[in-house]
């Protein structure tokens, strides 16, 4: 088959090859010659085009002029932001610790009684073993209060069976949204908090469950010394395993969503005493 005389004049004029001479002006001698064609000079036009392209690129992604492009200074600024949240809330933390550290040295050297315990952080949580002693009013506010509740059938434990001296970490910080409730069988309360919020332990004890489950998600359940189970429900992860050995307000777990029956993010707490619930709010203060 013969090619068409078209094809062939085409292919003939972007090979051919000119010829390119550089002459001494005074002697009209050949200084300098090479040929082309235009087949060549396009080659050599798209090679320095690519050439070009790629060395703006990288001049582009290894510079601040990146930030300069749509789009990409968005995500850096979140990412920014996000760190520097990160960081207020932890010198926050500092700053709230080292305060009431502060006051309590001021009570002590004025003479009063320390205002609290000074908090801990997370990561830095220790035994603590505080013996209060408790006030003549206190006492007598504790057995009148007994006397009443005697005979009171809607509470499960009595306050004559509890361990005396009891410090409680309080678990999440949040607001409760619903309160312990025997009659409706809510045997918790249910505290609303951020998306991922730590889950503290609320005293020392050791994990004899963390796993998942249908209906309340993720599930930490933790034994006490004196008889005493904590149970936080809904969680979006567990930080710690069965077998486990955790101190009063250490993480065990990120607040969230999780289980058939949570309804927004919360964490579900549950304190029971000898195999019977009580109410947390009796014992913290949220």
């Amino acid at each position: 088959m013969k090619k068409n005389p078209k094809q062939l004049s085409f292919w003939k004029k972007v090979r051919f090859k000119y010829k390119l001479s550089f002459l001494n002006e005074n002697t009209l001698e050949e200084v300098f010659t090479f040929r082309l064609s235009r087949l060549s000079v396009f080659w050599v036009i798209l090679a320095f085009a690519v050439l070009c392209i790629t060395l703006t690129s990288i001049v582009i992604i290894n510079t601040p002029i990146r930030n300069y492009l749509p789009g990409y200074l968005d995500a850096e600024v979140r990412k920014i932001m996000v760190e520097n949240a990160l960081r207020a809330d932890s010198l926050e933390q500092v700053l709230a610790t080292q305060t009431y550290f502060l006051n309590n040295i001021n009570s002590i050297l004025q003479g009063t009684s320390p205002i609290a315990q000074v908090p801990k952080a997370d990561s830095t949580a220790k035994e603590a073993n505080i013996n209060l002693e408790k006030s003549k009013m206190t006492t007598e506010f504790i057995k009148n209060y007994e006397e009443e509740e005697k005979y009171n059938l809607n509470r499960t434990t009595s306050s004559q069976q509890l361990p005396d001296n009891l410090i409680f970490y309080k678990p999440v910080t949040g607001l409760v949204s619903d309160h312990f409730n025997l009659r409706e069988k809510h045997y918790g309360i249910d505290i609303a908090t951020k998306p991922k919020e730590s889950v503290l332990a609320t005293m020392n004890g050791k994990v004899v469950f963390a796993g998942f489950d249908a209906n309340a998600g993720y599930v930490v359940q933790i034994q006490h010394p004196n008889g005493f189970v904590s149970i936080y429900k809904h969680n979006t992860s567990v930080l710690k395993k069965q077998g486990d050995d955790v101190k009063a307000g250490e993480a065990i777990a990120l607040a969230g969503n999780t289980g058939s029956l949570s309804s927004g993010t919360h964490l579900h707490f549950e304190l029971w005493f000898k195999g019977n619930p009580i109410d947390p709010e009796e014992f913290i203060v949220f």
